[in-house]
């Protein structure tokens, strides 16, 4: 370390002493022939002209290279002028090094999002096409670079696509049929980047097939349920009537009360088939109206209180004046989904608390217990169908496994999202989140005093 130390002071002293010479020899001669009577007011300039002819020279030399952009290459100019050369000539290579580094890295970009099946592209702040990939041809009809700087809604046009960026809610994609190309279906997905997050990344995914094996599900599920459903009809029908009747013996009626309630089970597993496939066929409530939420939770808290049977806690957190835009029935159920479950998945003693209010973010309705909690590997998967944390006692419980996942279809529908917090022994904690501008007031001047 200190024989490099010595090299580099070594060649830092060379430049000065070789500057040092050129200055002391003009001087030393400037001395001399003062010292012989010569004025030195005419001697010094003569003396000092070279040096600053040459330190002159090597500056304009310099300026004109860095202006031609050219590389400052060996020989270099001795003393003080040369390390300048050679510090300037570092950071050129550098310079050089770094571009072509940045070089690499965009070809490696560009060849690696041609080689991307989905389609890309990137948007400037007007929503104008900055980039796009061979991909975007075929799935979105843009062609870069002959559509650079075009309208991306111009290009690809769709009724729901305007809303859809306009409200910068990219939380879900949207799913669309293109107009150039109607067999296809269009999963878009949108992510702001850049500098104030105003530039953004749409990316394109064909979903076509994963589309038609949903619809398939869909109506399979459908049209099964409606075919059961008759059976299972006439079923319970005539184990009630059995039940019911004097002449069925005693040692019967065991097996006919099991059979009875496993037929009411299969026919609420139907109901709820039924009802995730209607929500399934449209994506937005087909009414909207004005929905009395507080009215609602009150009539289902009733309906908690007996399913309880007072063996939990319950405490009730309602803002009366707070209305939503939606669908009532849907609503209702969403809610009286996670209120039951909450009851029925918790043992007895567990305090539950049921919120409704708002804040400046929207309207939140929330369902919170202190019961046993739920393990973190399960929470991602809460919400699919038929998915269970316990299958043994959801089965006593009487659940169908297909509460939550209404839930979620009924939330979409209402621009709103559902969190689960929970962590074993610590309870759970169920949220809807509802925008802002589905809030309606029961009492229009109380809107200008709440900030919601």
């Amino acid at each position: 370390m200190s024989d490099q130390s010595d090299i580099e002071g070594e060649s830092m002293r060379r430049p000065l002493i070789f500057e040092l010479n050129l200055v002391l020899l003009p001087t030393a001669a400037v001395i001399a022939l003062a010292s012989m009577g010569a004025d030195p007011a005419l001697i010094w300039p003569l003396a000092l002209l070279p040096y600053t002819t040459r330190s002159l020279y090597h500056l304009i030399r310099l300026a004109l290279l860095i202006r031609r952009q050219h590389r400052l290459v060996p020989p270099f100019p001795r003393g003080l002028w040369g390390d300048v050369y050679r510090s300037i000539a570092r950071y050129q290579q550098r310079g050089r090094k770094s571009r072509k580094r940045q070089i690499r890295f965009t070809r490696r970009f560009r060849e690696a999002a041609n080689a991307v099946p989905d389609a890309l592209v990137i948007l400037d702040k007007q929503l104008r096409i900055d980039w796009a990939n061979p991909a975007a041809a075929k799935l979105m009809n843009i062609h870069w670079p002959d559509d650079d700087g075009r309208l991306f809604t111009d290009l690809l046009s769709n009724p729901g696509l305007d809303d859809f960026i306009e409200t910068s809610e990219y939380m879900r994609p949207l799913d669309i049929a293109p107009e150039h190309n109607r067999a296809i279906m269009l999963s878009l997905r949108i992510t702001p980047f850049g500098e104030r997050k105003k530039q953004r990344l749409v990316v394109g995914r064909d979903i076509t097939k994963i589309y038609h094996l949903n619809m398939i599900r869909r109506d399979f599920v459908a049209n099964a349920s409606h075919e059961l459903r008759t059976p299972l009809t006439v079923i319970a029908g005539f184990l009630e009537n059995l039940l019911d009747a004097p002449i069925t013996p005693i040692n019967h009626r065991r097996p006919l009360t099991l059979m009875h309630n496993q037929t009411e089970r299969m026919r609420s597993i139907i109901d709820d088939l039924l009802t995730l496939s209607r929500l399934e066929m449209d994506e937005s409530p087909e009414e909207q109206q004005t929905a009395d939420v507080p009215d609602e939770l009150h009539l289902i808290m009733q309906e908690a209180q007996a399913l309880s049977g007072g063996r939990h806690p319950m405490e009730i957190h309602v803002d009366d004046d707070l209305l939503l835009l939606g669908n009532q029935p849907e609503l209702r159920s969403a809610f009286s989904n996670l209120i039951f479950n909450a009851i029925k998945h918790t043992p007895h003693g567990t305090r539950i608390g049921i919120r409704w209010c708002c804040d400046e973010d929207g309207a939140w309705f929330s369902v919170e217990d202190d019961g046993p909690g739920i393990a973190p590997e399960h929470l991602p998967r809460l919400t699919e169908r038929f998915y269970r944390v316990d299958r043994a006692r959801s089965r006593e419980s009487g659940g169908t496994g297909l509460g939550l996942a209404i839930v979620k279809h009924v939330l979409n529908r209402h621009e709103a999202r559902l969190t689960i917090s929970s962590e074993p022994e610590r309870g759970a904690i169920f949220s809807c989140r509802f925008p802002a501008r589905r809030i309606v007031w029961r009492d229009e001047e109380k809107l200008s005093v709440n900030g919601c």
